[in-house]
Protein backbone atom coordinates (compact mmCIF):
# COMPACT_ATOMS: atom_id res chain seq x y z
CA UNK A 1 0.00 0.00 0.00
CA UNK A 2 0.69 3.45 -1.06
CA UNK A 3 1.27 6.41 1.63
CA UNK A 4 0.91 9.80 0.64
CA UNK A 5 2.83 12.02 2.77
CA UNK A 6 -0.04 14.04 4.08
CA UNK A 7 -0.83 10.42 5.72
CA UNK A 8 2.79 9.88 6.74
CA UNK A 9 3.01 13.37 8.82
CA UNK A 10 -0.11 12.72 10.71
CA UNK A 11 0.36 9.55 11.59
CA UNK A 12 4.00 9.72 12.61
CA UNK A 13 4.71 13.33 13.59
CA UNK A 14 1.72 14.28 14.73
CA UNK A 15 2.00 11.07 17.32
CA UNK A 16 4.76 11.81 18.66
CA UNK A 17 4.78 15.15 18.82
CA UNK A 18 1.52 16.05 20.02
CA UNK A 19 2.00 19.79 18.67
CA UNK A 20 1.70 19.82 14.97
CA UNK A 21 0.01 21.88 12.81
CA UNK A 22 -3.01 19.44 11.33
CA UNK A 23 -2.90 19.79 7.93
CA UNK A 24 -5.65 20.22 5.61
CA UNK A 25 -6.58 17.81 2.12
CA UNK A 26 -6.74 20.88 -0.12
CA UNK A 27 -2.79 21.57 0.66
CA UNK A 28 -0.81 21.26 -2.38
CA UNK A 29 2.69 19.05 -2.11
CA UNK A 30 4.79 22.09 -1.93
CA UNK A 31 2.34 23.34 0.94
CA UNK A 32 2.58 20.49 2.96
CA UNK A 33 6.06 20.26 2.54
CA UNK A 34 6.56 23.80 3.95
CA UNK A 35 3.68 23.25 7.21
CA UNK A 36 6.62 21.21 8.65
CA UNK A 37 9.25 23.53 9.04
CA UNK A 38 6.13 25.59 10.87
CA UNK A 39 5.18 22.92 13.35
CA UNK A 40 5.91 24.28 16.61
CA UNK A 41 8.88 23.56 18.85
CA UNK A 42 8.36 21.98 22.65
CA UNK A 43 8.83 25.50 24.05
CA UNK A 44 11.21 23.85 26.95
CA UNK A 45 15.25 25.20 26.43
CA UNK A 46 17.68 22.81 27.97
CA UNK A 47 17.70 23.00 31.52
CA UNK A 48 21.76 23.36 31.88
CA UNK A 49 21.34 26.75 29.86
CA UNK A 50 20.03 28.31 33.22
CA UNK A 51 22.87 27.55 35.56
CA UNK A 52 25.51 25.11 34.26
CA UNK A 53 26.47 25.81 31.05
CA UNK A 54 24.95 29.81 30.24
CA UNK A 55 26.57 30.03 26.92
CA UNK A 56 23.80 27.61 25.56
CA UNK A 57 21.90 30.72 26.00
CA UNK A 58 23.75 33.89 25.53
CA UNK A 59 27.40 33.77 23.12
CA UNK A 60 28.35 36.70 25.52
CA UNK A 61 29.23 34.04 28.45
CA UNK A 62 31.80 32.37 26.31
CA UNK A 63 35.04 32.40 27.57
CA UNK A 64 33.66 34.91 30.36
CA UNK A 65 36.75 33.37 32.95
CA UNK A 66 39.56 31.66 32.34
CA UNK A 67 40.32 28.15 30.79
CA UNK A 68 38.11 25.58 28.46
CA UNK A 69 34.41 24.61 29.20
CA UNK A 70 33.65 21.63 27.40
CA UNK A 71 29.78 20.82 28.21
CA UNK A 72 27.37 18.06 26.76
CA UNK A 73 24.20 17.43 27.07
CA UNK A 74 21.28 14.37 26.08
CA UNK A 75 17.82 15.61 26.57
CA UNK A 76 14.56 12.76 26.05
CA UNK A 77 11.63 14.44 26.34
CA UNK A 78 7.37 13.15 26.18
CA UNK A 79 8.55 9.89 27.39
CA UNK A 80 6.39 6.98 26.72
CA UNK A 81 5.92 8.34 23.40
CA UNK A 82 7.18 6.20 20.18
CA UNK A 83 9.45 8.63 18.34
CA UNK A 84 9.72 11.55 21.33
CA UNK A 85 12.07 14.10 21.04
CA UNK A 86 15.90 14.00 21.65
CA UNK A 87 18.03 16.32 21.49
CA UNK A 88 21.91 16.72 22.08
CA UNK A 89 23.99 20.18 23.15
CA UNK A 90 27.42 20.45 23.14
CA UNK A 91 29.56 23.27 23.73
CA UNK A 92 33.20 24.13 24.06
CA UNK A 93 34.46 27.67 24.72
CA UNK A 94 37.17 29.48 26.26
CA UNK A 95 38.95 32.61 27.07
CA UNK A 96 41.61 33.29 23.81
CA UNK A 97 43.44 36.85 25.63
CA UNK A 98 43.47 40.00 25.20
CA UNK A 99 39.78 40.27 26.55
CA UNK A 100 38.50 37.70 23.87
CA UNK A 101 36.83 34.81 24.39
CA UNK A 102 35.74 32.15 21.58
CA UNK A 103 33.21 29.06 21.32
CA UNK A 104 31.50 26.46 19.37
CA UNK A 105 28.00 25.54 20.03
CA UNK A 106 26.24 22.12 18.32
CA UNK A 107 22.84 21.51 18.38
CA UNK A 108 21.03 18.50 17.28
CA UNK A 109 17.11 17.41 17.28
CA UNK A 110 15.15 14.47 16.60
CA UNK A 111 10.94 14.45 16.27
CA UNK A 112 9.81 11.78 14.50
CA UNK A 113 11.00 11.80 10.92
CA UNK A 114 12.08 15.60 11.41
CA UNK A 115 16.03 16.30 12.37
CA UNK A 116 17.44 19.91 13.01
CA UNK A 117 21.34 20.53 13.41
CA UNK A 118 22.02 24.04 14.33
CA UNK A 119 26.32 24.76 14.25
CA UNK A 120 27.36 27.87 15.74
CA UNK A 121 30.44 29.69 16.30
CA UNK A 122 31.26 32.59 18.85
CA UNK A 123 32.85 35.93 19.25
CA UNK A 124 33.07 36.99 22.58
CA UNK A 125 34.48 40.38 23.93
CA UNK A 126 35.03 41.32 27.42
CA UNK A 127 35.36 44.49 28.83
CA UNK A 128 36.49 45.12 32.90
CA UNK A 129 34.80 47.92 34.82
CA UNK A 130 36.55 48.31 37.86
CA UNK A 131 38.87 46.37 40.58
CA UNK A 132 35.62 44.42 42.26
CA UNK A 133 34.82 42.35 39.24
CA UNK A 134 32.61 44.17 37.58
CA UNK A 135 32.83 44.12 33.92
CA UNK A 136 30.37 44.22 30.43
CA UNK A 137 30.69 41.33 28.13
CA UNK A 138 29.06 41.10 23.96
CA UNK A 139 29.32 38.10 22.10
CA UNK A 140 27.67 37.62 18.30
CA UNK A 141 27.05 33.81 16.47
CA UNK A 142 27.10 32.47 13.50
CA UNK A 143 25.06 29.50 13.18
CA UNK A 144 24.02 27.37 10.23
CA UNK A 145 20.42 25.66 10.26
CA UNK A 146 19.92 22.14 8.72
CA UNK A 147 16.71 20.70 8.72
CA UNK A 148 15.61 17.28 6.90
CA UNK A 149 13.12 14.13 6.70
CA UNK A 150 15.16 10.81 7.59
CA UNK A 151 14.39 8.39 5.31
CA UNK A 152 15.09 5.70 7.17
CA UNK A 153 11.97 6.15 9.76
CA UNK A 154 9.36 6.66 7.02
CA UNK A 155 7.19 3.80 6.90
CA UNK A 156 5.29 4.40 3.25
CA UNK A 157 6.23 5.50 -0.05
CA UNK A 158 9.74 7.22 0.71
CA UNK A 159 9.79 8.47 -3.12
CA UNK A 160 6.57 10.46 -2.80
CA UNK A 161 7.73 13.97 -4.18
CA UNK A 162 6.73 16.17 -0.94
CA UNK A 163 9.18 14.59 0.97
CA UNK A 164 12.20 14.87 -1.67
CA UNK A 165 11.02 18.81 -2.10
CA UNK A 166 11.09 19.26 2.06
CA UNK A 167 15.10 17.57 2.08
CA UNK A 168 15.95 20.02 -1.42
CA UNK A 169 15.29 23.18 0.86
CA UNK A 170 18.35 25.53 0.79
CA UNK A 171 20.06 25.17 4.79
CA UNK A 172 20.41 28.93 5.98
CA UNK A 173 22.46 31.12 8.79
CA UNK A 174 21.17 32.97 11.16
CA UNK A 175 22.95 35.51 13.59
CA UNK A 176 22.96 35.55 17.46
CA UNK A 177 23.60 38.36 19.78
CA UNK A 178 24.23 38.97 23.65
CA UNK A 179 24.89 41.23 26.09
CA UNK A 180 25.78 40.57 29.84
CA UNK A 181 26.74 42.38 32.92
CA UNK A 182 28.46 40.83 35.88
CA UNK A 183 30.10 41.15 39.19
CA UNK A 184 30.71 39.47 42.26
CA UNK A 185 27.30 38.57 42.68
CA UNK A 186 24.81 39.87 39.78
CA UNK A 187 24.70 38.99 36.31
CA UNK A 188 22.31 40.60 33.88
CA UNK A 189 21.83 39.42 30.93
CA UNK A 190 20.12 39.06 27.18
CA UNK A 191 19.93 37.82 23.68
CA UNK A 192 18.73 37.60 20.15
CA UNK A 193 19.04 33.76 18.94
CA UNK A 194 17.43 34.67 15.85
CA UNK A 195 18.92 38.09 15.01
CA UNK A 196 18.10 37.68 10.42
CA UNK A 197 14.49 36.18 11.12
CA UNK A 198 13.54 39.11 13.68
CA UNK A 199 14.87 41.84 11.93
CA UNK A 200 13.81 40.42 8.13
CA UNK A 201 11.09 38.81 8.97
CA UNK A 202 12.07 35.67 6.99
CA UNK A 203 10.96 33.20 9.39
CA UNK A 204 12.64 29.52 8.44
CA UNK A 205 12.63 28.43 11.98
CA UNK A 206 10.03 26.77 13.62
CA UNK A 207 7.41 28.19 16.09
CA UNK A 208 8.26 27.89 19.65
CA UNK A 209 11.57 29.02 18.96
CA UNK A 210 13.23 31.24 21.46
CA UNK A 211 12.94 35.21 20.02
CA UNK A 212 14.78 36.58 23.08
CA UNK A 213 16.22 35.75 26.11
CA UNK A 214 16.32 38.40 29.47
CA UNK A 215 18.12 36.82 33.08
CA UNK A 216 19.14 38.53 36.43
CA UNK A 217 20.33 36.83 38.52
CA UNK A 218 22.40 37.41 42.40
CA UNK A 219 24.09 34.96 43.81
CA UNK A 220 24.52 34.77 47.59
CA UNK A 221 27.97 33.40 49.32
CA UNK A 222 26.90 32.86 52.69
CA UNK A 223 29.67 30.17 55.06
CA UNK A 224 29.04 27.11 56.04
CA UNK A 225 27.16 24.08 54.90
CA UNK A 226 25.26 26.05 52.14
CA UNK A 227 28.42 27.58 49.82
CA UNK A 228 25.96 29.42 47.34
CA UNK A 229 22.42 30.61 46.78
CA UNK A 230 21.21 31.98 43.47
CA UNK A 231 18.03 32.93 42.49
CA UNK A 232 16.95 33.52 39.20
CA UNK A 233 14.31 35.16 37.34
CA UNK A 234 14.97 35.33 33.46
CA UNK A 235 11.77 36.47 30.71
CA UNK A 236 11.68 34.44 27.14
CA UNK A 237 9.85 35.86 24.28
CA UNK A 238 9.16 32.84 22.08
CA UNK A 239 8.08 32.55 18.32
CA UNK A 240 4.11 31.78 17.77
CA UNK A 241 3.49 31.47 21.49
CA UNK A 242 2.58 33.64 25.09
CA UNK A 243 6.42 34.48 26.05
CA UNK A 244 7.10 32.35 29.08
CA UNK A 245 8.81 33.43 32.87
CA UNK A 246 11.31 31.25 34.17
CA UNK A 247 11.89 31.56 38.49
CA UNK A 248 14.63 29.25 39.59
CA UNK A 249 17.01 28.73 42.39
CA UNK A 250 20.68 26.42 42.38
CA UNK A 251 21.51 25.64 45.84
CA UNK A 252 25.34 24.84 45.98
CA UNK A 253 26.69 22.61 48.92
CA UNK A 254 29.97 22.23 50.81
CA UNK A 255 32.41 24.68 48.43
CA UNK A 256 29.47 23.88 45.84
CA UNK A 257 30.94 20.14 45.92
CA UNK A 258 27.32 19.26 45.05
CA UNK A 259 24.04 21.14 43.88
CA UNK A 260 20.37 21.03 43.85
CA UNK A 261 18.23 23.36 41.43
CA UNK A 262 14.67 24.29 40.91
CA UNK A 263 12.85 26.16 38.19
CA UNK A 264 9.00 27.00 37.69
CA UNK A 265 8.24 28.01 34.17
CA UNK A 266 4.88 30.08 33.44
CA UNK A 267 4.38 27.49 30.67
CA UNK A 268 3.25 24.86 33.29
CA UNK A 269 6.10 23.01 33.69
CA UNK A 270 8.92 22.44 36.78
CA UNK A 271 12.21 21.38 36.53
CA UNK A 272 14.25 19.88 39.19
CA UNK A 273 17.87 18.87 39.47
CA UNK A 274 20.83 17.37 41.49
CA UNK A 275 24.63 17.85 40.62
CA UNK A 276 28.12 16.69 41.82
CA UNK A 277 31.16 18.36 41.09
CA UNK A 278 34.23 16.93 41.37
CA UNK A 279 37.69 18.32 41.85
CA UNK A 280 35.92 21.63 40.39
CA UNK A 281 36.71 19.72 37.13
CA UNK A 282 34.21 17.65 35.99
CA UNK A 283 30.43 18.47 37.21
CA UNK A 284 27.31 16.20 36.58
CA UNK A 285 23.71 17.40 36.60
CA UNK A 286 20.60 15.53 36.50
CA UNK A 287 17.26 16.91 35.75
CA UNK A 288 13.49 16.11 35.04
CA UNK A 289 11.23 18.38 33.48
CA UNK A 290 7.25 17.63 33.89
CA UNK A 291 5.50 18.12 30.80
CA UNK A 292 4.32 21.57 29.80
CA UNK A 293 0.47 22.67 30.83
CA UNK A 294 -2.52 21.50 28.43
CA UNK A 295 -0.67 18.40 26.81
CA UNK A 296 -0.01 16.30 30.57
CA UNK A 297 -2.44 13.81 30.65
CA UNK A 298 -0.66 12.35 27.19
CA UNK A 299 2.33 12.11 27.76
CA UNK A 300 5.10 12.02 30.47
CA UNK A 301 7.80 14.77 31.26
CA UNK A 302 11.51 14.57 30.10
CA UNK A 303 15.26 13.91 31.61
CA UNK A 304 18.15 15.52 31.10
CA UNK A 305 21.39 14.57 31.69
CA UNK A 306 24.31 17.84 31.78
CA UNK A 307 28.32 17.02 31.90
CA UNK A 308 30.67 19.97 32.21
CA UNK A 309 34.92 19.22 32.45
CA UNK A 310 36.72 22.23 33.13
CA UNK A 311 40.35 22.61 31.97
CA UNK A 312 43.32 24.97 32.34
CA UNK A 313 41.50 27.34 34.62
Amino acid sequence: MRFSFHTLLYTSYMRTSLLCLLLTAGCSMQGMAQSLSEAPALLEPSATQYFQNQYLANPAMAGIDSGLHINAAYRHQMNGIDGAPISKFFTADGYIGNRVGGGVHVFNDEAGLLNRTRVALSYAYHLPLGQQGQALHFGLSLALNVQRLDYTKIVGDDSDPSIGAFNRRDDYFEGEFGMAYTNEHWTVQGSLPNIRSVFTGDNKAVDGGTLYFTAVSYKFLPQGVVSSFEPKVCYRGVRGNDNILDLGMNVGFLNNVGNVLALYHTSGSFTGGIGVNIMQTVMLQAMYTTQTGGIKSYVDGGYEIGLTINLFR
